[in-house]
């Protein structure tokens, strides 16, 4: 089992999740955070702290965010580590306006 940042941290990169991390597990790309399957102990700490709740377990990830559980284990390996706290892109969403795009998509 490992966790995974899904699509709803895209243009935003809260790093909230990074910081709470016990074995730095998280990788940052230019748009997004990723949790490297490899090196997560499955601690579940990165769901609560992520603020627009992009980060899901790999068996509960919606349908529509599964390609995610792939890209994860793809991307992470190519980035840097992050375990500071960093200020999210000037693209970031708050969850009210995350969760209204997911409706407007259905």
């Amino acid at each position: 089992m490992t966790y995974v940042v899904t699509g709803r941290c895209t243009n935003c990169k809260y790093t909230d999740c990074a910081v709470t991390c016990p074995v730095s597990a998280f990788h940052e790309g230019p748009n997004m955070l990723y949790i490297n399957p490899n090196t997560c102990i499955d601690c579940n700490a990165c769901v609560d702290a992520c603020p627009v709740q992009a980060i899901f377990r790999d068996a509960d990830v919606p349908a529509r965010y599964a390609d995610y559980l792939n890209i994860n284990a793809e991307q992470a390996p190519k980035f840097p580590e992050i375990i500071d706290k960093k200020a999210p892109l000037p693209t970031a969403k708050t969850l009210d306006q995350v969760l209204a795009a997911e409706e407007q998509n259905l």
